[in-house]
């Protein structure tokens, strides 16, 4: 699962902007603006979502699920380093 607020955070720490996150996973950028309008869990297509994660993975972010050890808790995201 990734939420709104992880795949917001996300592009932030990549400095992309959505046409680029859609680019990169090769999606439309209403899919984009979509997933990121959603409350709470991104909604969508279950391909559509695995492209989010798998191009954000791909590019050097750790999606920290809720409960995952990190010195904040909750969710987040982190760069790998």
């Amino acid at each position: 699962m990734i939420t709104a607020a992880q795949m917001k955070a996300a592009r932030a720490l990549l400095g992309w902007d959505q046409a680029r996150l859609a680019r990169e996973a090769g999606l439309s950028l209403p899919t984009i603006q979509r997933m990121e309008a959603s409350e709470g869990n991104v909604r969508g297509n279950v391909d559509s979502l695995v492209k989010v994660v798998d191009t954000l993975e791909r590019a050097g972010i750790e999606l920290i699920a809720e409960g995952a050890a990190s010195t904040g808790g909750g969710r987040g995201v982190r760069l790998k380093g």
